[in-house]
């Protein structure tokens, strides 16, 4: 499952955005550091209207959506990478997360306060860069050590590994985020395994009043120049979020569009979670379920089926496949099967976002 991490400064709105994620309302959310002590886990379902159409006409009772966890982390401060406030823990629960929402206060508010006394995003996106940076040197300089004597035999791979550490030394020493552009193939996996904080795709989301949502202010421009490039932003308003759990679902819709929003903030920032991580969803449907599954761009069938059951990849014959909009149009497999929608694919297809599958393979 898709694991993403919640992470800012104290007092930004980390706990209130996490219990609107997950309808929990039991993340603690108080005007001071350190509420959330131990992480909060939440698994949250992906909106996905096309899984709603296709159950009525599959005529099936059960609708299972591909799903995120959220962890919400104690809020982070200078000094985090040298165990200042809950540092050394707070670091390691986001060693084990895909991506990074980092929250980011755009909002000016005098009954809310800011840990360092002001509201300045940029300064604050810095100072978690920062410590991440410094908790992954400090990774490196283990990891060195740990391999120094295979590397001077000429061990492969752990010359490999310390070509890794030399390459990301040069970006971390900037402070800045793992470009792993110029990684090989080798060095990629060999990076996958070192856990760095810097190398994780990050989505800042920045946290307005509600009067800024729609367009933004000059705290969000600022933030969106910043990651213009590296990095998606997303505008959120975590106390209306909150609010908008408590309503119905047409009712919520209803409010967003008299605000002048299509869709709620938590919807844009899954969405963008996928994007950034490239991941795509492929639909299986019939009379037992309709169902979403996550596979990464570029997935071919035999590795599709095999996020099913490891059974169906290593047996896999063909898979047939409908796009969602030939499905919707004929109404059935059987009609999309006599207008010729419905086509047999084999080892080498790679599947699109939205494909409606039916895999065939020997047990």
């Amino acid at each position: 499952m898709l694991k993403v991490g919640i992470v800012g400064l104290p007092n930004v709105g980390k706990s209130t955005l996490f219990n609107a994620l997950t309808n929990a309302k039991n993340a603690q959310s108080a005007n001071y550091p350190f509420c959330t002590i131990e992480p909060n886990v939440g698994v949250v379902n992906v909106p996905d209207e096309r899984l709603y159409k296709l159950k009525e006409l599959v005529h099936t009772d059960t609708v299972i959506p591909t799903a995120i966890e959220f962890v919400d982390i104690a809020g982070l401060v200078k000094g985090a990478s040298k165990g200042e406030g809950l540092g050394n823990q707070f670091l390691h629960n986001i060693r084990e997360t895909d991506a990074i929402v980092q929250v980011v206060r755009c909002f000016d508010d005098v009954n809310t306060i800011h840990v360092e006394g002001k509201v300045d995003p940029i300064r604050d996106i810095e100072t978690i860069n920062t410590e991440l940076a410094l908790a992954d040197i400090s990774t490196l300089e283990n990891i060195s050590k740990r391999i120094s004597k295979q590397v001077k035999a000429k061990d492969k791979e752990a010359l490999i590994q310390n070509n890794v550490i030399e390459k990301c030394m040069t970006y971390l020493e900037k402070g800045q985020f793992i470009n792993t552009d110029s990684f090989s193939e080798d060095e990629k996996k060999a990076l996958h395994f070192f856990h760095l904080l810097m190398a994780k795709p990050v989505i800042y989301c920045a946290n307005v009043s509600e009067v800024d949502l729609k367009n933004g202010n000059n705290y969000t421009k600022k933030v969106q120049e910043f990651a213009k490039g590296n990095s998606q932003v997303v505008l959120i308003c975590a106390n209306l979020e909150e609010e908008l759990v408590d309503l119905g679902q047409d009712e919520a819709k209803n409010y967003l569009k008299e605000l002048g929003i299509e869709n709620s903030g938590i919807e844009r920032m899954i969405k963008s979670a996928y994007e950034i991580l490239n991941l795509r969803t492929y639909i299986t449907a019939g009379e037992k379920e309709v169902r979403a599954w996550t596979i990464a761009k570029g997935t071919k069938a035999p590795a599709a089926a095999g996020v099913i059951h490891s059974d169906f990849e290593k047996g896999f014959i063909k898979a047939e496949v409908v796009s969602y909009d030939d499905f919707i149009a004929s109404g059935s497999w059987a009609t999309a099967r006599e207008k010729g929608l419905a086509r047999l694919e084999g080892k080498d297809y790679v599947v699109e976002d939205g494909d409606i599958m039916l895999f065939r393979f020997n047990n």
